[in-house]
């Protein structure tokens, strides 16, 4: 049962302290779950993320349900589940209540505005250590940049780059290790 309480609290904490989504989520739940609870290696973090991200939903919810699992099976899943849902439906729901009557304070903006760019420090960290600890050979910078400029410049739909990534780098990588 602690454990569950655990990982309840945990992802409550992940869920109500980071903003910005799931990538700006990453140094947190590595320090969290990584780094404090050895839940998960950080490899098996990355994994799930990258699952997370492949999958339906929310990437901040699947990784979760994933340590989850890991943790404590089905039911290990769904508590950090709702564990990293439950802040954001409380703050959410509170926010919507009172947000219309104060948008229009200069200040209000002004604060929306510097979490904006907090948030996008926050995911620069996060793609900084992703390619650290992914991008390993030149074929990876090559296809990372490839898989950038596919999807950042001419739209194409994330889910087929993940996928023509895993395949080329299936094959490509069969044969650098035959050479």
């Amino acid at each position: 049962m602690k454990v569950l309480f655990d990982l309840f609290r945990a992802f409550f904490t992940i869920g109500a302290l980071t903003f910005g989504g799931g990538y700006a989520m990453l140094p947190m739940l590595e320090r969290e779950i990584v780094t404090k609870r050895n839940w998960a290696t950080s490899e098996e973090l990355l994994n799930y993320f990258a699952i997370g991200q492949c999958t339906p939903g929310i990437i901040a919810v699947n990784t979760a349900t994933f340590v989850g699992y890991k943790v404590k099976g089905v039911i290990g899943g769904t508590v950090a589940t709702l564990g990293v849902v439950a802040p954001s439906m409380v703050i959410i729901t509170l926010i919507a209540m009172v947000l219309e009557n104060f948008m229009d304070i200069v200040w209000v903006q002004n604060a929306f505005a510097g979490i904006r760019v907090a948030v996008c420090a926050l995911i620069t960290v996060s793609v900084v250590k992703l390619f650290k600890s992914n991008v390993k050979q030149h074929w990876h910078i090559a296809l990372a940049i490839i898989a950038f400029v596919v999807v950042a410049l001419l739209k194409l739909s994330p889910v087929y780059v993940v996928v023509a990534c895993a395949v080329l780098s299936f094959i490509f990588g069969k044969k650098v290790q035959k050479a």
